[in-house]
């Protein structure tokens, strides 16, 4: 296939051994701080908890057998706007199939969506209606995992949006749907409005939702909307504020440290997961969690994935400037929430067409591997009632 600026071109994922030899080096040569006993989780990873588990990845965890199972699945590469991007397209059986978009967040990747990708694309193997059946499109968001180098500054969510309209065109489909969570939950609706004759429909979940200042918006809260603003509000979003405003500076430590990087992530998992007094790996695979933090060692992504909160930010899309002023979208919209969300359904009205709002008692943040079960559920109806 030549390799022209707009070709689809296959892609295995083939790490070098002195990668995965120069990691595990770097995971025994560890320089081990101290830390103030008896605080717990409550100043950040506990060192006694984070040394067993870099011991694993040392010892236990298995690259090649991840690598291999990631290689059985159909990955490509393009180039859209200057932007390489990495992707999995896994189309059905079923020749018609509902084209899907699952974009994954931070500090994920494409992997997220590992159990999912069986039941989505080939309903009838796993007990299902064919009539529900989707090709699937599952790419790494740029400056994660394969999709980059970063082609240059102002890779908003926005941009993201741009680039995902246009490799679905490149592919062939006029009519698909998007489901987004975290990062991709700001990705999606982007799609719905700069593409609204070609998206379908948009199901989201950890959707942030803010307000925008005007009379009477906080009035009448539930108690449950309360308790979520109030999280909100009193979430540690030290990552968030090192992301977004100093985001290269952050980038040295966690780029030469794969302990930095295990730490940094695993964290996310502890606090983003249900439930909340757990560990990460009582709710996701421990060798799920190292893959996508392995993921983000060997490609070098720290920096470059951490670039569309600096983006977002200085947009003002996440302190809500702008949210006043954003053209609704029109496009179906479906919101999931699971136990561990903040999403106000008011201010996700205000801002999408929502036609589907569904609560969960139970899952945390990454729903594709914490409650894979009903994330198709919820993906399979909403997308049959807009047939």
């Amino acid at each position: 296939m030549t390799n022209t600026p707009d070709s689809i071109r296959p892609f295995r994922i083939e790490f070098p051994q002195t990668e995965l030899d120069d990691l595990h080096a770097r995971l025994a040569n560890t320089r081990w701080p101290g830390e103030v006993p008896g605080v717990g989780w409550s100043r950040g990873v506990p060192v006694e908890y984070l040394k067993e588990l870099a011991d694993y990845w040392r010892t236990e965890f298995d690259w090649r057998a991840q690598e291999s199972m990631l290689n059985e699945l159909p990955q490509f590469m393009t180039t859209v706007d200057g932007q390489n991007v990495h992707f999995l397209h896994v189309r059905s059986p079923e020749p018609d199939a509902t084209p899907l978009l699952l974009l994954h967040g931070w500090p994920g990747g494409f992997t997220d969506f590992l159990d999912v990708i069986g039941p989505l694309s080939n309903p009838v193997a796993h007990g299902g209606d064919p009539a529900e059946a989707c090709h699937l499109v599952i790419p790494s968001l740029p400056g994660f995992g394969f999709s980059t180098p970063l082609a240059g500054p102002g890779m908003s969510t926005g941009k993201m949006a741009t680039v995902f309209g246009q490799l679905m065109t490149r592919l062939g489909y006029d009519h698909y749907g998007v489901h987004g969570y975290d990062t991709g939950a700001f990705v999606a609706p982007h799609l719905g409005r700069q593409y609204p004759e070609h998206v379908v429909g948009i199901h989201v979940g950890a959707m942030i939702t803010f307000p925008i200042g005007a009379d009477g918006e906080m009035d009448g809260l539930s108690e449950v909307e309360q308790q979520r603003w109030d999280r909100m509000m009193n979430f540690n979003d030290a990552y968030l504020q090192c992301n977004s405003k100093r985001p290269q500076t952050v980038t040295y430590g966690l780029h030469d440290s794969p302990v930095g990087q295990l730490a940094w992530i695993v964290e996310k998992f502890k606090e983003l997961t249900m439930p909340e007094d757990g560990l990460p790996e009582d709710s996701i695979d421990r060798d799920r969690i190292l893959l996508d933090i392995s993921l983000y060692w060997l490609t070098g992504t720290a920096g470059s994935a951490a670039q569309v909160y600096y983006e977002d930010v200085v947009a003002n899309v996440w302190s809500g400037a702008d949210w006043s002023t954003a053209v609704r979208s029109t496009v179906p919209t479906a919101v999931l929430v699971s136990a561990h969300d903040v999403t106000i359904r008011r201010w996700a009205e205000r801002d999408h067409h929502i036609v589907r709002w569904t609560e969960l008692d139970h899952g945390g943040h990454f729903l594709a591997m914490e409650a894979p079960d009903s994330l198709i559920a919820d993906l399979r109806t909403f997308f049959a009632k807009l047939d």
